[in-house]
């Protein structure tokens, strides 16, 4: 079996494994306790937030260790919507159609239950957010503006660093989701101008179960899970010890071998969309081809149905996944299809071919001779 959905998750790297063994048993103590035990516990956090501080060039009391990146949106989104509501009484939030749905989902629920007014931005046929798109929607009555860095499904980079000068420019906050960026692009938060960042391990070889959230000294953020002190008061919890340490160890693994990794995956992407979209008719690709994320191949087949492809591939010996809502046995083509305005007989027909640190050269050769004849039969057994 193949595996090519390293964006779904990748596999933890050993040295991850060896730094965070320890934590499991020998170092077990609860970093809340005030005896040695705890103790050992506790500095291993503070060495783990230091390291992740130096990854993202802030101070190590700015990062927020949560559960997933899912969470690290949440506690980001909901935190700051009501502390500005609180603060000014601002209750707009800006955010791209095309925003994972730990984002679109939280929003939602703020729309429908609390009361603040959300105004989807539009992205353009790439899935990018545009910073006029941004400027020109920002109204006095703006609390928050999200738009993810790198989009999951597509690819896609967004213009990060210029949405946040708009922001800081009228005072309001500017959450980036980095959950996809951070394997392959710097995080730099000064160099982003970001308020708040979003993380999470096990896109870049660390384990599940722990993310981060980056947030800039002063920015005001209520807790959305209470109970204990942990976390700066801000995340309620007795800390995942050996999480925590192989979130930091799989970041600072990450930044170290970024270009490495970028020179490796990027030009066996290269490969597969000029394979694809030269070897199979009506096809496409998705997202945009130069502000991309290096190890992430999208594309869209008409007439396809894409829960049927992926069923095909996982036969042939292929690990991908799909960019419309396949999994769930769901027939409708996801947000993101939408927002870049593809239409009904080209959106449900998706594939993401991502790629990783252990993905041969062979590895795509064999897929790129199985694809076309997979997507032909698709076709046929699609037409009855």
């Amino acid at each position: 079996m193949i595996y090519l959905d390293y964006s779904a998750t990748t596999p933890v790297d050993s040295r991850v494994v060896d730094a965070m063994t320890p934590f499991f048993n020998a170092s077990f103590g609860n970093p809340s306790s005030v005896h040695r035990f705890g103790q050992i516990a506790e500095a291993a956090i503070d060495s783990s937030r230091e390291s992740v501080a130096r990854v993202l060039h802030c101070k190590s009391d700015e990062i927020i260790f949560t559960s997933c990146g899912s969470e690290s949106d949440n506690l980001a989104i909901r935190g700051a919507a009501y502390a500005m509501r609180e603060k000014t009484g601002a209750k707009w939030i800006l955010a791209s159609r095309a925003e994972h749905p730990a984002v679109t989902k939280t929003l939602e629920h703020l729309g429908k239950y609390d009361g603040f007014l959300i105004e989807w931005l539009d992205v353009n046929e790439h899935g990018m957010v545009t910073p006029e798109t941004v400027a020109k929607a920002i109204c006095g009555d703006t609390a928050i503006v999200s738009v993810m860095y790198a989009n999951n499904e597509i690819g896609t980079i967004n213009s990060i660093k210029e949405i946040a000068e708009i922001c800081r420019a009228n005072n309001i906050l500017f959450h980036t989701d980095a959950v996809q960026a951070a394997a392959y692009l710097p995080v730099d938060v000064n160099e982003l101008g970001v308020d708040m960042m979003s993380l999470g391990a096990h896109k870049f070889y660390g384990p599940k179960g722990v993310g981060a959230l980056y947030v800039r000294k002063g920015t005001p953020l209520v807790p959305h899970l209470t109970g204990g002190g942990q976390e700066f008061n801000l995340r309620a919890g007795t800390q995942n010890v050996p999480y925590i340490v192989g979130f930091a160890e799989s970041l600072r693994l990450t930044h170290e071998e970024r270009e490495q990794r970028v020179a490796h995956v990027q030009p066996l992407r290269d490969r597969i969309i000029g394979a694809v979209l030269e070897s199979i008719p009506d096809s496409r690709l998705t997202g945009d081809m130069e502000s991309r994320l290096p190890h992430h191949a999208s594309f869209a087949f008409k007439d396809v149905d894409g829960n049927l492809l992926l069923t095909l591939l996982d036969a042939a010996g292929f690990a991908c996944s799909s960019g419309s809502a396949c999994k769930t046995g769901n027939p409708e083509p996801s947000g993101v299809m939408n927002a870049i305005g593809l239409s009904r007989e080209w959106r449900l027909g998706s594939l993401r071919v991502t790629l990783g640190k252990d993905t041969l050269p062979e590895h795509v050769e064999s897929f790129l001779n199985t694809l076309p004849a997979v997507v032909e039969k698709t076709r046929k057994l699609n037409h009855g």
